[in-house]
């Protein structure tokens, strides 16, 4: 039975259980997660191989069916969610290894179950993006519940926005038609990555139709400096800043 409430509900959430990191290549994104305490990294495409990390390799969806397996059978042999954070790397990856799920949604469904294509993509009037969609939300839903804390990694494209009648360029997450908007607007904070010097910084400053945003009031409009370069070439990083204790 559902209890109305009388007043206010104090927040329980603190930190971002769904972040978003995008940038461009080469930005430091997958080096300073490497250095997140308890983070699973699900590499689609071998860039966690040149670092040291707490990572595994998934080339197709067969592979991220396995792996999610195993992590399931771990939280169970624990009884609670063995890694603390889940990351994907990257977004743009995880759309192309999700072609060949979304062909099986479409086999499935009733208008689709004597087709004999194999990629949606080609499917009339651009009805296959929405079991891209679907296929893509699927996998990430999926990685969401075996963490306390999921991190999907992005790459930009630039976009035209409108800015009160000026035309503007933007960096948005590059994957393609609706999907960036939809992950975005589920996640509870996007940020961009850039460098500047030596330092790695993740922007959550929004407003002028920028998708960099977050819910939780400690990284609302700020701009963070996340990890710093060493003279030894290590590196030094701040999570503490994103997820609070």
């Amino acid at each position: 039975m559902i209890t109305l409430p009388t007043s206010k509900v104090p927040a329980v959430s603190v930190n971002p259980k769904f972040l978003i990191v995008y940038g461009r290549p080469k930005s430091g994104k997958t080096s300073a997660l490497a250095q997140l305490e308890n983070n699973l990294i699900i590499d689609l495409e071998g860039g966690s191989t040149f670092i040291d990390a707490m990572a595994i390799q998934c080339r197709n969806i067969s592979d991220l069916g396995e792996a999610a397996q195993a992590i399931r059978a771990k939280n169970k042999e624990v009884g609670h969610n063995f890694y603390n954070h889940i990351t994907i790397d990257n977004a743009t990856r995880l759309e192309e290894i999700c072609l060949s799920y979304a062909a099986t949604l479409y086999r499935q469904s009733p208008v689709g179950k004597n087709w004999k294509g194999d990629d949606v993509r080609t499917l009339p009037n651009g009805s296959g993006y929405f079991y891209i969609r679907q296929a893509v939300r699927k996998v990430i839903d999926m990685f969401k519940e075996l963490c306390d804390e999921f991190i999907l990694v992005g790459h930009v494209k630039d976009v035209q926005i409108d800015n009160n009648g000026e035309e503007l360029s933007e960096m948005a997450l590059d994957l393609v038609g609706k999907l960036s908007a939809i992950i975005c607007g589920e996640a509870d904070a996007v940020g961009l990555v850039y460098r500047k010097g030596n330092e790695t910084h993740i922007s959550f400053k929004g407003g002028d139709g920028s998708i960099k945003e977050a819910r939780a009031p400690h990284l609302r409009g700020q701009d963070i400096v996340i990890a710093e370069g060493n003279d030894d070439g290590s590196i030094t990083t701040y999570w503490d800043k994103v997820y609070k204790d």
